[in-house]
Order: C-alpha cells, then sequence, then structure tokens
C-alpha cells in the first residue's frame, strides 16, 4: 500500500521539525547526493544527482525535484523529493517512489525494492569534479 509511507512521513515530518527548534530547511541545493546499494553485488555508491535531471542506476531512473538542508549553524537536516521509476523493459516502467526523503530518518522513507535500495544523505550546490553520475 503507497498510501501507508506517505502518511507515516506526513505525520512524523511536523514531529521532526519541532523536535528540532523548528528551524526551517534554507538552503537550496543543486545537486542531491544519494547513497545507493546494490543487495546483488553488495556494491554502496554515493551518485549525484543534478536537481531536475535524470539519472540511472541500474534499471532505475531518479530524479531529484528539490533538494533542502538547513544552514550550518542549524541543527542539521538534509531532504529531498525524489521520483524513482523502474524500467521493466524498452516500453514498460513502474513508479517505485515519489516522496520526500530524510537524511536523519532514512527507514521512514527510503526506496523500498528488493534488489536496490536509495536513500538521502546531502544536498550540495554544484556537481564535484569527477563525481560518479551515469
Amino acid at each position: 500500500m503507497r498510501v501507508v509511507p506517505f502518511l507515516v512521513v506526513a505525520l512524523l515530518w511536523p514531529c521532526l521539525l519541532a523536535a528540532q527548534n523548528s528551524a526551517p530547511l534554507t538552503v537550496a541545493g543543486a545537486v542531491g547526493v544519494l547513497q545507493t546499494l546494490d543487495k546483488v553485488t553488495g556494491r554502496v555508491r554515493a551518485l549525484e544527482a543534478p536537481v531536475g535531471e535524470a539519472v540511472a542506476f541500474g534499471p532505475l531512473t531518479i530524479v531529484v525535484r528539490a533538494c533542502r538542508k538547513r544552514a550550518p549553524e542549524e541543527p542539521p537536516e538534509t531532504a529531498a523529493f525524489v521520483e524513482i521509476v523502474e524500467r521493466k523493459d524498452a516500453e514498460t516502467t513502474v513508479d517505485l517512489f515519489r516522496g520526500w526523503m530524510f537524511a536523519s530518518s532514512p527507514a521512514v522513507s527510503a526506496l523500498e525494492h528488493p534488489v536496490y535500495d536509495v536513500w538521502v544523505n546531502d544536498c550540495r550546490a554544484a556537481r564535484t569534479p569527477g563525481s560518479s553520475v551515469r
């Protein structure tokens, strides 16, 4: 059921903000830094996804629509609105995830897939040289 994770995130989001002095996410990032795990090979890697651009991870297409983090002088929190689609074949795609991911609570809003895990780590101002975008 897709409604349950959304409902849990919607109910917990105000609590997370209240618990951290209600400081707003103020710094917009141009690149979302995602942590990825291939459960078959055990390979973990950081994936930099520019906001608004599609990035491939195996058969998954990941698009970070927004990326926000708190200013350095405030309690740490990073959140990204992410859309993840799986390509089954040339013509068929399946929507796997669409919603906010929080770096402080990856278990609440991470991608649940039998082969791949994806969660948000950070937001950056720009892509770093030599970053791993495929």
